[in-house]
């Protein structure tokens, strides 16, 4: 039994990466974006992550909040990655540049940036990193899960941003399929022109829907970096693999956040499992959530079904003088 918790801990912590891009990416595609840019996306979510630690450190040393420091790493992170988002929508949007280059320039200089820039930064937060640490063993203290045997291990026993995924996933279910807000989304999404012919402002709502997405996809890099990791190996973390997965996994949640909660866990669980069986057996694991892309993207062609497509516009940029 142990060793089967072990397993769905190892799973979820990983799963929990994929959500965060995932959920981000949804909230792009749904007004007809792309964004190809997450990946990069998400390594600047990280830098700017420990960036706030510095910060919050040069502030409130020596005495600090553990919430706090917390708080100040995912606030840079949002601000970060919504900046880079902002920057994406300024081309796609504004510019009405190619949605696929802007995303891969983007991807690109995320991750440079983030081993560039980041190699300064790390250099000098030894104490930021190491208090940062410190507050994730206070933050899984909230949940007294050590007396409540396998479920508490294997429900419990997570930092805030884990739980967090969780509450982002359905609220922005809730938001696209019940609110006016992911309606007219939606709408974007499937025709610009007709949303437009109805008065709803679109490229008010491809930069909101673009900013948050980026926002909550940064969060997932500051994740990965600061929370599964511990900030151990910050440079040497190739986050835009996460993202890249995180993007097709959109397809195989079929654009529903609520599917994105079990698909992030399938391939949390794919990511791991090699590492649990015997050396010299683990080589077709590793290569496992790849082939469970591909085989979704394939599938996903095939079946001709409207609740299984994607939004009509995604990928095209709208010109309203093209009406």
């Amino acid at each position: 039994m142990d060793g089967f918790v072990s397993i769905i801990q190892a799973s979820i912590s990983i799963a929990i990466v994929y959500l965060y891009g995932c959920i981000g990416e949804i909230l792009n595609e749904k007004v007809g974006h792309l964004n190809l840019g997450i990946p990069g996306i998400m390594s600047i979510g990280a830098l700017g992550g420990l960036v706030g630690i510095n910060v919050y450190i040069a502030i409130f040393d020596p005495v600090y909040s553990t919430v706090g420091l917390l708080t100040m790493s995912i606030l840079f992170a949002v601000i970060f990655s919504a900046i880079a988002g902002l920057i994406y929508a300024f081309f796609t949007i504004t510019l009405k540049s190619n949605q696929n280059v802007v995303g891969l320039v983007l991807t690109t200089f995320g991750i440079g940036v983030m081993k560039g820039l980041g190699k300064i930064i790390y250099d000098s937060s030894a104490e930021g990193i190491a208090r940062y640490k410190n507050a994730n063993v206070a933050i899984q203290t909230l949940f007294p899960y050590e007396n409540l045997g396998w479920f508490g291990k294997m429900f419990l026993s997570y930092g805030f941003l884990v739980y967090l995924a969780i509450f982002l996933a359905v609220c922005v279910h809730l938001l696209l399929k019940y609110s006016r807000v992911g309606l007219y989304a939606r709408a974007i999404g499937e025709s610009p022109q007709t949303a437009d012919a109805q008065g709803i402002n679109v490229d008010k709502y491809k930069y909101l829907f673009v900013i948050a997405g980026s926002a909550i996809a940064g969060i997932g890099g500051l994740y990965y970096a600061m929370d599964k990791t511990r900030g151990t190996s910050f440079l040497e973390l190739d986050i835009a693999a996460f993202g890249w997965v995180a993007v097709a996994l959109v397809i195989f949640s079929i654009w529903k956040p609520l599917f994105a909660i079990l698909g992030s866990l399938l391939f949390g669980f794919l990511y791991i499992i090699g590492s649990f069986v015997p050396k010299g057996n683990d080589a077709v694991f590793e290569i496992l959530p790849y082939v469970v892309t591909i085989i979704v993207l394939i599938v996903t062609s095939i079946i001709n079904k409207k609740g299984s497509q994607a939004p009509a516009s995604l990928g095209v940029n709208y010109d309203r003088e093209e009406r």
